[in-house]
């Protein structure tokens, strides 16, 4: 994308144009490792009404028609491929070893 003239002083989302609740984000990830965990909602944890992300998406409809992309993972199932090739990558020490959690990077 960032040598493509079409897209230069635009703002493009690259994404991969599916929508998904959070909850739906989260039993997903539930479903894919295998465990046994609940989504626990506390009040007091609650943000004000329309202050939180519900749902994610990336329009990708001006990237589609600027360049000849299109995304790779798509759909419930690119996210679930998406969410278990990351579980796969976390799983190798090797892997977790260059991880560092504690290190704010930009």
């Amino acid at each position: 994308m960032a040598e493509s003239p079409e897209v230069l002083g635009e703002v493009v989302n690259f994404g991969s144009g599916f929508e998904i609740s959070i909850e739906d984000a989260v039993k997903t990830i539930i479903e894919i490792m295998g465990v046994n965990a609940q989504i626990v909602s506390e009040e007091q944890r609650q943000r004000p009404e329309l202050s939180e992300v519900d749902r994610l998406w990336a329009g990708i409809d001006k990237a589609k028609r600027l360049t000849e992309w299109k995304p790779g993972y798509s759909g419930h199932e690119g996210f679930a491929r998406g969410i278990h090739e990351t579980i796969e990558w976390f799983s190798n020490p090797s892997n977790l070893a260059l991880y560092k959690a504690e290190t704010y990077g930009i």
